[in-house]
């Protein structure tokens, strides 16, 4: 990885994911979680002062960036939610089958390479009553910001770290093996629309 990629493209993820309306949304989904909680891209630890203390035994956060990664333990060390810090890819998971009671994705999805290998290691390391809380922008319902989507999207993924404008969240997840129990997907306000559609919801085992 170069210099962009491990001291530039991380502060500028944590400005963009820290931002106060993408605040609102992990307010409302993270608490979500419960048990040992597998948290895939823990990115710079954005969601941990969200996780309900009371309802959660312990995070596993995955994060391949080492840029990501320094700034995560900052934010673990102020925690008192016990977290693991691994340095993996959502498409290889190290952790065994049937062993985690939720996985967190959130801004995620957009940006693993091969998004249904990741998927499936996620199916297999939920328990069978586990739940998937996911909280991801994508494709936008009109064809006119779909276009410019697809139209920006080459250009967006060279800056932003691979993320992806216009992947269908919600048919990404279900053909993923997951059955969505609850969802909520709109424009996010005061943010662009090709990259303000969000999908927020939960999902279990189907």
């Amino acid at each position: 990885m170069g210099f962009y990629d491990e001291r530039i493209l991380p502060n500028l993820i944590a400005c963009a994911c820290g931002a106060r309306p993408i605040e609102k949304h992990r307010r409302a989904i993270v608490p979500q979680a419960e048990g040992v909680v597998l948290e895939v891209g823990l990115g710079s630890g954005t969601n941990l002062p969200f996780y309900d203390a009371a309802r959660v035994e312990r995070v596993i956060g995955v994060e391949p960036s080492a840029g990501m990664r320094v700034k995560a333990r900052r934010a673990i060390a102020r925690q008192a939610v016990p977290v693991e810090l691994l340095d993996a890819s959502g498409e290889a998971l190290p952790l065994d089958d049937n062993s985690v009671d939720t996985v967190l994705l959130t801004f995620t999805l957009c940006t693993i390479p091969d998004a249904p290998a990741a998927l499936a290691e996620m199916r297999r390391v939920l328990r069978p009553d586990g739940k998937l809380v996911f909280l991801e922008h994508g494709l936008a319902p009109d064809a006119g910001v779909a276009r410019w989507q697809r139209r920006v999207e080459p250009v967006w993924k060279r800056i932003g770290g691979g993320c992806h404008l216009a992947r269908p969240m919600d048919r990404l997840i279900a053909q993923g093996g997951f059955h969505i129990d609850t969802m909520d997907a709109a424009y996010t306000p005061r943010t662009p629309r090709i990259s303000g559609f969000v999908y927020r919801g939960v999902a279990s085992v189907g």
